[in-house]
């Protein structure tokens, strides 16, 4: 290889000398031989991309516009970047160009190959890239000669690169799509769901408190309280804390009025319950008591306890109620969802533990309790004390007896007294029988007797049957299908007047009457004066009584029905037949409600107005009172021992049967059920009491002169001013 130039480098571009001279780097060989010399990156440099110097290359494409008679854009005929030429590989060491940059067949001494590889060329080159070399079309293949096999090299190709582009986007979407499902559900949380998730956090810190609403109360006509609810405290155990169970009960017995055994029974484990009450209803000074003991497993609470001041006062008229303040007998169970009230409550926020107590400016919200409403009776406090105490003296004389006692203001259908015999304390209902606790006059169902009388004359009067001066024949007996029926006052066939049948109780004589009235009419007037019906007084299971039916009469039927007997009635009923006279025949339906007292602001409401019906007419009904006070007038009478001093009493007595479940049992029913002043009624009192020996004729009268007499100077009746008619029994 012969020495390299010491020459200055000559640029390609300007011809500068860059270490050859010009023939030598523009013809590739050496000067001094003229043999192509061994290119050197000079040389190398010199070359376009194709194997090409730069100088062919242009003089090539100037060759082809002078042919082709083109011309191209200068700018565009730049090759690429001047600076970066082709390098030339070298195959054998030479390379075989010519100065047109066209490869001559080699010497056959030598096999080199030339190869260039071309330089990526550079946006801002001026020269456009030369086209593609065309390579001269192959000579056929001599049939003689075999084709030489060129190996064939396949290129490997490189490893696809991952595209960041894509990649950069999805994850971008990625994250979006993360970013938005937190945002939605933090929208949800904060926008939905707030009330929810602060409801729950609230609830944790929320604390109850019941307030509890007191039961109204049963009042008299004067409001005086005949039972009400007063504040207590409840003690009770929990057995999985109590460490001595008879230690503990022999400190509480004392307090709570409770035997040591009871107490430490009650106190006995039994499995996981944790509550026991040990006592109901404890005043509130003896509860701090035992709050003050401190004893383990020992709680007070607050409760409620009905109060009973009159004791047995009414008992069977107010009833009682459980522990728990539900009614369960008399008034209270008839009216409890009036008398009961509706709890209200106060829920607030608090802290835990040592700061359990309210959180200010926390949530709080407090609803009133609504005590519940008072009934306000029209029974006199005062008269039923008088009649309870005169109906149990009058039955002390019997033995295993029933009575019941009625007073009733005839003009407007108040029950002022209604008492029962047995009778019970309300306080301690469970130390009373369920016979003790019945309220006889509403359900103590009898064959009421001669009182019924007093129906069949004033239907007939009212019908024109008769009038009040009629006369009649009456025997000793009259028969009746196949019953006969008989007078204890014998008249003797003897001509009696209506107020000597009356006064006398002759069953004859009303029969007689009754054949005259029809069946028919008789039963129309039971009806009209509320037999066969309740009276809806308002006290619960109140016994309705039955008539007989026309369909149902037999021959006897028109004997035994209008002296009261196959009827069956309630004393109260009969009470108000009574006042049905007294009140110049209208009748009035007897009620115990006056009012209602609204137990929040005091507001009273009236009861529903009584049901009123006209059943005799004025005149018939004072007619018919002065039959009847010939019952108590007339020497001999029936109804002597009722008299009152002072006042005209008209009334009538009755001898029946008591009734269960239609069967009749034995002894009898006495009764007496009149008015006073008779000359203008106000009261009507009813006495009707069952024995077994038959006892009751001996009390029932005696016990309604005490009580009309208590009555009228209760009530400051002035006496009669006149003295009663005089009767004959036989006229002439």
């Amino acid at each position: 290889m012969p020495p390299r130039s010491d020459e200055p480098r000559r640029d390609a571009t300007t011809g500068s000398r860059r270490g050859s001279s010009r023939g030598a780097a523009g013809r590739g060989g050496d000067p001094r031989t003229g043999e192509p010399g061994v290119g050197g990156i000079s040389d190398a440099r010199a070359y376009t991309p194709r194997g090409r110097t730069i100088r062919e290359s242009s003089e090539q494409r100037a060759g082809r516009e002078e042919r082709t008679g083109q011309r191209r854009n200068p700018r565009a005929s730049r090759s690429g970047d001047p600076f970066r030429p082709a390098l030339q590989v070298l195959d054998g060491g030479r390379a075989a160009t010519t100065r047109a940059g066209r490869r001559e067949n080699a010497p056959t001494t030598r096999a080199g190959v030339i190869r260039t590889v071309p330089a990526r060329p550079r946006p801002d080159d001026d020269e456009e890239l030369p086209p593609p070399r065309r390579r001269p079309a192959r000579a056929p293949r001599r049939p003689d000669r075999p084709a030489a096999r060129r190996p064939s090299r396949k290129r490997p190709r490189p490893p696809k690169l991952a595209e960041p582009r894509r990649r950069l986007r999805l994850g971008t979407l990625l994250v979006l799509a993360i970013f938005a499902t937190i945002g939605i559900r933090l929208v949800f949380l904060q926008a939905v769901n707030t009330p929810a998730y602060a409801g729950a956090g609230v609830d944790d810190r929320l604390t109850r408190v019941d307030l509890p609403a007191p039961r109204g109360a049963i009042l008299d006509r004067t409001g005086a309280p005949l039972a009400r609810s007063v504040e207590a405290r409840y003690v009770f155990a929990d057995p999985t804390r109590v460490k001595d169970r008879m230690a503990t009960a022999r400190l509480l017995s004392p307090l709570l009025g409770v035997p040591v055994s009871e107490l430490a029974e009650k106190m006995k484990r039994r499995g996981d319950s944790q509550f026991q009450y040990l006592a109901r209803g404890v005043d509130i000074p003896r509860a701090k008591q035992i709050e003050a003991l401190e004893l383990a497993g020992i709680g007070v609470h607050r409760d409620e306890r009905r109060e009973v001041p009159g004791g047995d006062l009414a008992a069977n008229l107010v009833g009682f109620t459980s522990q728990d303040m539900v009614g369960l007998e008399g008034l209270e169970a008839r009216y409890d969802d009036l008398l009961e009230g509706v709890d209200g409550k106060r829920v607030y926020e608090a802290g835990l533990g040592d700061l359990n107590a309210p959180i200010p400016g926390g949530y709080s919200m407090t609803t009133p309790a609504k005590p519940g409403s008072s009934l306000v009776l029209t029974i006199d406090r005062d008269l039923q004390y008088q009649v309870q105490q005169v109906l149990g003296r009058q039955m002390a004389q019997t033995r295993g007896s029933v009575g019941a006692a009625v007073v009733m203001d005839s003009r407007t259908g108040e029950v002022l007294a209604q008492a029962s015999h047995p009778t019970y304390n309300a306080a301690k209902p469970e130390q009373s029988q369920p016979t003790d606790r019945e309220d006889a006059p509403t359900s103590f169902v009898v064959d009421p007797g001669s009182v019924h009388k007093a129906i069949t004359f004033g239907a007939a009067l009212q019908e024109g049957v008769i009038t009040p001066d009629t006369t009649m024949p009456v025997a000793n007996s009259i028969t009746q299908g196949d019953t006969v029926f008989s007078d204890t006052h014998r008249a003797n066939g003897r001509r009696m007047s209506l107020p000597g049948m009356m006064a006398y109780s002759s069953n004859v004589g009303t029969i007689e009457i009754a054949d005259k009235l029809g069946r028919d009419r008789l039963i129309d007037y039971q009806k009209r004066f509320g037999l066969g019906q309740p009276t809806g007084v308002g006290m619960p299971g109140e016994a309705s009584g039955r008539l007989l039916p026309a369909e149902e009469w037999s021959g006897s039927s028109y004997g035994s029905v209008p002296i009261g007997h196959s009827v069956d009635a309630t004393p109260l009923q009969m009470a108000a037949v009574y006042a049905t006279i007294a009140n110049d025949g209208t009748y009035v339906q007897p009620h115990l409600i006056k009012e209602v007292v609204d137990g929040q602001g005091g507001r009273r409401t009236p009861a529903e107005p009584p049901v009123t019906r006209p059943v005799l007419s004025p005149a018939n009904a004072a007619a018919l009172r002065t039959i009847l006070e010939a019952v108590t007038t007339v020497d001999d009478a029936t109804g002597v021992a009722a008299r009152v001093p002072g006042y005209r009493v008209a009334g009538k007595t009755g001898t029946g049967w008591r009734l269960v479940d239609g069967v009749k049992q034995p002894g009898e029913v006495a009764s007496f059920i009149g008015m006073a002043p008779a000359e203008k009624p106000r009261y009507v009192v009813a006495v009707f009491v069952w024995s077994p020996g038959g006892e009751g004729g001996t009390v029932a009268a005696p016990a309604f002169r005490e009580m009309m007499g208590f009555t009228l100077r209760h009530y400051r009746v002035p006496p009669s001013g006149g003295k009663a008619p005089k009767f004959e029994v036989f006229p002439r």
